[in-house]
């Protein structure tokens, strides 16, 4: 099993996964249908909240005991969420054809924020893999404790990910291959198909898994579908702004509630913490411990074994190893197809004559 869903609390974890699920679907429909409600919620409300940010380190709101201040303090989950939402404000100005939205040079754009986004969670990979053999000095798993309050088990199966991950970069092809829709209601990337959708998706939860395990339920899973599913029934094409609307979107709800995720009401944890459920042990508790190792340099295995858990990376490297699988087989389509095509599959599309291709640009301008 990947999580360890069971117990008297594993009804409020499912409802907490649909909640989120179709609360990011939702939101989703109301950013991109209208011009109105991606102003809102992609540019008033993150200004809004900007301020808010500002205040609490300044002391007010509860200060530091403000539970943004306190759980998601870090450099990472800020610059992940403006990342995202400026991505959004990128992808709306080719939409609406604002500014320079309507220039033929921004059509890259979203491969560049794609691009980025994937790289700083290839670094994230990398960052696990080397510190876990700075304990072990092989890469066959050790845990240690993230100043973000997380107990991470790294090992090779970082590295297979971390890989992947650059693969998948290369994976998006038809860069310049940018569209409105003929209703506005989404920026097409026609080139953008299942095969890297697939590619991405695996890649994504497994970097998840690894390095937000305690948060994977939500990010890694509900996250990750909410855009897929939009995709597949209704907005073909549409999946790289479903992506970026929605990982705005929970970037901010988690940044104001983190708690939601920790508590012991929603909280998930993946099997990787073997026995945590059984033993009474939640995402809160190892939350606490994590931050007290990082800060004190106390042995992050010790704290794990005084909480009666045993590292289970199975499922880490199970879904490592078909995260490279489906990367190596979708870069390896795409350079056939572009052989057979005579085409660069960056500054062409070469999807074209395929049926999520055909059905995306049936709906471009």
């Amino acid at each position: 099993m990947l999580f360890q869903l069971y117990g008297s609390t594993a009804m409020t974890q499912l409802l907490g996964w649909v909640l989120v699920f179709a609360g990011l679907v939702i939101l989703n429909e109301i950013g991109r249908r209208t011009k109105i409600g991606g102003i809102v919620l992609f540019v008033i409300i993150p200004a809004v909240l900007t301020i808010y940010f500002i205040t609490i380190q300044a002391g007010l709101f509860g200060g530091h005991s403000n539970q943004t201040y306190e759980y998601m303090n870090g450099w990472f989950h800020y610059a992940k969420l403006y990342a995202a939402d400026i991505g959004v404000v990128g992808f709306l100005m080719i939409k609406y054809k604002w500014g320079i939205g309507k220039k033929e040079w921004f059509k890259p754009w979203p491969f560049v924020i794609v691009a980025i986004n994937i790289l700083i969670a290839v670094v994230s990979d990398f960052e696990s893999a080397i510190r876990a053999y700075q304990i072990t000095g092989d890469f066959s798993g050790a845990w240690w404790a993230s100043n973000e309050g997380v107990f991470l088990y790294g090992g090779w199966w970082n590295i297979v990910n971390g890989i992947a991950g650059l693969i998948n970069i290369f994976c998006m092809t038809g860069w310049w291959g940018i569209y409105s829709s003929k209703k506005k209601d989404d920026m097409l990337w026609p080139d953008m198909t299942i095969w890297f959708i697939v590619a991405y998706d695996i890649w994504n939860f497994e970097y998840t898994y690894c390095n937000l395990p305690t948060h994977t339920w939500y990010c890694g899973v509900a996250l990750l579908l909410a855009p897929t599913f939009a995709n597949a029934l209704w907005n073909k094409g549409g999946w790289i702004q479903n992506r970026a609307m929605t990982l705005a979107t929970w970037c901010m709800f988690a940044q104001v509630l983190p708690l939601f995720q920790l508590s012991n009401t929603f909280s998930v944890l993946p099997s990787l913490y073997g026995g945590a459920t059984k033993a009474g042990v939640k995402a809160l508790d190892l939350y606490n411990a994590a931050i007290t190792c990082h800060t004190t340099g106390a042995s992050a295995g010790d704290a794990i074994a005084n909480f009666g858990i045993t590292a289970n990376p199975t499922a880490q490297g199970v879904v490592a190893m078909l995260a490279i699988i489906a990367n190596v087989v979708c870069i390896s389509v795409i350079i056939k197809r572009s052989i057979e095509q005579k085409k660069c599959p960056y500054t062409k599309e070469i999807w074209v004559g395929t049926r999520d291709y055909e059905q995306a640009m049936s709906r471009a301008e």
